[in-house]
């Protein structure tokens, strides 16, 4: 079987709770093979603490092999963009593979412009528009905890396990009942077995 692979981009202070829910999920599948990468390959710390060392490097992505990227929270964003970020989320962007933005990474989608024409959601969007100058998709903003339009998902940052099933649904983890099941389990404590 050939796994698909979901790299997940982690720096310091990164908002290690939006993706609680996802990486465990994606973690226990056998179809899958989840990875974390910084820019440097270095070791970070999440906001909650957490010291981390990824398994590679960017420059060591191959695109090709890339099925999801996922670009979780945090004040990260807020700065100027990292030029290996914008090579690597345009290649894959061009090669139409999943990308998953939460929180604050919304604005980053927002700043390249791959907000403009598509439908999503944020934190808000007068956040967008505060930290995404150039952002120009206002028309396309839903008010909505998490948002899939084609390959771009799109959430709230008090949104985890929303965002974690519309990621699970793109990568196509369990079939679309299992994975409303797991929903129901996460967010509301009820099991429908």
């Amino acid at each position: 079987m050939v796994k698909k692979k979901v790299y997940v981009l982690l720096f310091e202070g990164f908002s290690d709770w939006e993706i609680s829910y996802l990486a465990p999920g994606l973690q226990k599948n056998e179809g899958i093979s989840l990875s974390y990468f910084t820019v440097d390959g270095a070791p970070i710390r999440s906001v909650g603490g957490l010291h981390i060392q990824p398994d590679f490097s960017i420059s060591e992505i191959d695109t090709s092999e890339v099925s999801a990227l996922i670009l979780p929270g945090g004040t990260f964003w807020e700065k100027e963009t990292v030029k290996e970020i914008d090579v690597l989320v345009d290649e894959l962007h061009a090669e139409d593979k999943i990308i998953g933005a939460i929180c604050g990474a919304t604005t980053y989608l927002a700043k390249r412009g791959y907000l403009d024409d598509v439908k999503h959601t944020s934190n808000s969007l007068d956040y967008l528009k505060m930290f995404a100058k150039s952002y120009k998709g206002s028309r396309y903003y839903q008010d909505e905890l998490a948002v899939t339009d084609g390959n771009l998902i799109t959430a709230n940052g008090v949104a985890p396990i929303e965002f974690a099933r519309e990621v699970f649904k793109a990568v196509e983890l369990y079939s679309d009942a299992n994975i409303e099941k797991w929903f129901h389990l996460f967010k509301e404590g009820v099991w429908a077995g």
